[in-house]
């Protein structure tokens, strides 16, 4: 799975930026370096509290649970 960076540098020097395919992932960082791993580490903190809201959802359901693994290139 490929993601793309959007980012611009701010009027404090501060490079800040979002992930294109995850909107919600924002952050910042000194360098563009460490804002690519800030970046990721937004996304991986969102897709866990988004896992945990909707578990919390389906609790006392039925459901069947099934793995999916994505094909970037498939869906972009």
């Amino acid at each position: 799975m490929k993601l793309t960076a959007i980012i611009e540098k701010s009027a404090d020097g501060w490079y800040v930026g979002q992930i294109e395919e995850f909107p919600a992932a924002l952050s910042q960082g000194k360098t563009i370096e460490e804002l690519k791993t800030n970046l990721l580490e937004a996304l991986e903190l969102l897709l866990e509290t988004n896992k945990e809201s909707t578990i919390q959802q389906y609790k006392g359901r039925k459901v069947i649970r099934e793995e999916l693994v994505i094909a970037w290139s498939a869906i972009a």
